[in-house]
């Protein structure tokens, strides 16, 4: 199982970003899916799941209505569309696959991507 986070970078306030999640070694659209990110000197925090046809989303209430979390069964792609980035926002972001079943727990990490909000 491999998850490679990319799309991180240096975005201004109220700037945006699309992050993507290229997945491999496993039934990607079996499972449920997530994104989590850890700020500086802080603990995890999760950010938004995505059933397997994406049909069923969840956001975490600091998010909801700037990111938009999608995914692409054929290419085998979890994507966060970031709008409206806010300082608060700088983090190190992860893509997340729950065990086989389950909904938001995770059982295989990323590497992260960092995503940088400054002026």
């Amino acid at each position: 199982v491999q998850l490679v986070e990319s799309g991180g970078g240096l975005v201004r306030p109220g700037g945006s970003l699309k992050l993507s999640c290229a997945a491999s070694g496993f039934t990607f659209s079996s499972y449920y899916l997530s994104w989590v990110r850890q700020a500086p000197g802080k603990g995890l925090e999760w950010l938004s799941g995505i059933s397997t046809g994406g049909g069923s989303i969840w956001y975490a209430d600091s998010v909801k209505d700037r990111f938009t979390i999608s995914r692409d069964n054929d290419k085998n792609t979890l994507y966060l569309q970031m709008n409206d980035l806010k300082p608060e926002d700088m983090a190190l972001y992860y893509c997340t696959r729950a065990p086989y079943g389950e909904t938001w727990s995770a059982d295989y990490w990323g590497k992260g991507t960092l995503v940088t909000v400054s002026s």
